[in-house]
This record gives structure tokens, C-alpha cells and sequence, in this order.
């Protein structure tokens, strides 16, 4: 495809993808909200609120214009926090068309609908057209990505002209994309993982250990595995890159946002205040309201879901938690 890519979203991860398809000789264009970091970039070529240290390359085209940045794009890529998705294509709504290819590159679920990022899109499009939509994931720091060390990770949907046709056009010498036809899977394990790296930096400020972390983690596997197939994903992906890839990554990790989050809550700090010091979204954080009422909903068991639950939003102490965890009845693995 000759057409422009549309980034839409300049936190980290939009920047990473669009220094990096800018680096793969793609056009390259790359929207944000804020003037003040559009402005930034334009000047210095450098995101220095959500990326700082990477250099941006010339050749990408940075503005707060939405319809220049969407003007006759190819593939559409949505990059903002999932809080805000559909928000976001609401005001995208009126200037794209049947004939772009829209990725998602977000991860959660919504609080409101329990809806997943691409059924967000297309809950919002289908008054006016059905969107052709692929979910990006997997174990991705945004500051490796930009610094150009290698990385893999999954394009997923139902349609494989689509997903194959995405893998071309977006993979790159350091840039690796496999496809995968269980877009539900994939877009479910990536919003879970979240949680449970929370979960594991609560393990790591408690000071517990690494039996403990890798315990949880483990566990949280067998939870993502759970509401992953009860919504019609299959468990084999739960395997892959945007599953245990990506859990692994981001529990362990020390670039991890959701780590961060988890190791301050065990030091003994509230989650306002640990909130209150992050410019760059936690999406676990909110995404565990969503997933408990979506475990639910289909009544799936979570244990460590829950208890992340009762202590983002209804004040247990980390320690207690824990011990909730460790005493519950005694089961089959």
C-alpha cells in the first residue's frame, strides 16, 4: 500500500509504532490531543513527555488535526487509552471511510459495555459502515520498540486477508509480526495480563519473593485462560505472545506501568496517590473493574482478580489479600 499509516494517540506507544514504521520507509502520521506535545515534537523531533531520549524521525508528520492526519490513510492505527476509545472514533467517525484498515493498539475493556476495544469500533461505526478491524499485541515496552531491539508480536482478526495483509505492511527487519485468527483471545489475555501484573508488583513490594511472584503468575495464567475461553476465544493463544508473552513481560518487567502500580501498593501507598504521580495510563487499573464484573457476569472463577479488585476500589490491604489468596479451600491444580 502507497497510502499514508494514521497514528492516532502520541503517548509511548503511539510514538514507538510511528518511529518505527517511519524507520521501515513507511509515510507516517501521527496525531495528538495535546498541542503542547505537538508542538514539542515539531520543534526538538522528541516526545519528551511520553518517550523521551528517542529521536523522532523528520519524515513523520505530527499535528493535532484530525483530519489531516486521516486524510486518504491506508491503515488507521488506534493508539489511545482504552478509557477513551470511544470517545476517540467518535470524533474519528465523520472523517474515515469503509475503505481504511483500522488496528487496534490499546488494551482493555470497557467499564460501561464490557465491550472489547474492537467491538468499541465497531459498536461505534455500524450506523454508517461495517470497519475492517485487527487487534496488535504482545510483550512490547514501548522504549524497546523505539530503540529498534527486536520484538514479536500478533495481529489478530477474523478476517485473513486482512490479518495477512497487515502483517506485510506493518512487519519490519526488527518489527516481527505472526498473525492469529482469534481476535477475542487475543484482545481478552491482553487486558487481563494487566491485572495481573499489578497483582505481581503488590508480591514484589510486599517483599515476598520469588516463589510468591512466580506462583501468582502462574495462577493468573489459569484466570486469563478461563475468561479468555467463556468469551469464545481459544485457550491455545493464552500460549502465545499476547498471552503468556505478554503476562510474563509486564509482571517482571521493570519498564512495566502495572508493575509500577502493584510494587507501590505493597509498599504501603494508596492508589490516588500513586495515580496522582503517573502521567502515563496504568490501563490494569481500570481494566479490573471491567473484568471482575465481566467474570461475573459469566459467572468464571478470579480469585486474584477479585482481590486486586477489593484493593484498587474497596480499600483491603495488599497483605490481607494475599492471605485471602493463600487460604482459600485447598483444590486439584
Amino acid at each position: 500500500m502507497n497510502a499514508p499509516i494514521a497514528i492516532i494517540g502520541a503517548g509511548g506507544w503511539g510514538t514507538a509504532l510511528a518511529v518505527t514504521m517511519a524507520r521501515q520507509g513507511k509515510q507516517v502520521r501521527l496525531w495528538s490531543y495535546e498541542a503542547y506535545v505537538v508542538e514539542t515534537m515539531i520543534a526538538t523531533r522528541e516526545n519528551p513527555l511520553y518517550l523521551p531520549g528517542i529521536r523522532v524521525p523528520d519524515s513523520v508528520v505530527v499535528s493535532n488535526s484530525m483530519s489531516d492526519v486521516l486524510a486518504d490513510a491506508g491503515i488507521v492505527i488506534i493508539a489511545a487509552p482504552s478509557h477513551v476509545y470511544r470517545l476517540v472514533f467518535s470524533q474519528m467517525l465523520p472523517l474515515v471511510n469503509p475503505d481504511m484498515l483500522f488496528v487496534s493498539a490499546a488494551k482493555g475493556i470497557e467499564n460501561e459495555t464490557l465491550m472489547r476495544m474492537s467491538e468499541v469500533l465497531a459498536d461505534v461505526a455500524k450506523p454508517h459502515f461495517l470497519p475492517r478491524i485487527a487487534a496488535m499485541s504482545g510483550p512490547t515496552f514501548a522504549l524497546e520498540v523505539a530503540r529498534g531491539e527486536p520484538t514479536a508480536l500478533v495481529v489478530a482478526s477474523q478476517d485473513e486477508n486482512l490479518r495477512r495483509l497487515l502483517q506485510g505492511e506493518l512487519s519490519g527487519p526488527r518489527f516481527r509480526l505472526y498473525t492469529n485468527p482469534d481476535l477475542t483471545g487475543v484482545e481478552i489475555a491482553a487486558a487481563v495480563k494487566n491485572i495481573i501484573a499489578i497483582a505481581a508488583g503488590v508480591v514484589d513490594g510486599l517483599g515476598l519473593g520469588s516463589n510468591a511472584t512466580a506462583a501468582l503468575i502462574t495462577r493468573g495464567l489459569v484466570e486469563i485462560t478461563r475468561l479468555v475461553v467463556a468469551c469464545g476465544g481459544k485457550r491455545e493463544t493464552v500460549s502465545g505472545l499476547a498471552g503468556m508473552g505478554d503476562l510474563i513481560l509486564t509482571s517482571y518487567g521493570n519498564l512495566s506501568r502495572n508493575r509500577r502500580v502493584g510494587t507501590a501498593l505493597g509498599q504501603g501507598r494508596n492508589i490516588e496517590e500513586v495515580l496522582s504521580n503517573m502521567r502515563m495510563v496504568a490501563e490494569g487499573v481500570r481494566t479490573t473493574k471491567s473484568t471482575v464484573a465481566l467474570a461475573r457476569k459469566l459467572k468464571i472463577e478470579m480469585p486474584i482478580a477479585e482481590k486486586m479488585y477489593s484493593v484498587l476500589y474497596e480499600g483491603r490491604k495488599p497483605q490481607d489479600a494475599i492471605h485471602d489468596l493463600m487460604e482459600r479451600k485447598l483444590k486439584e491444580e
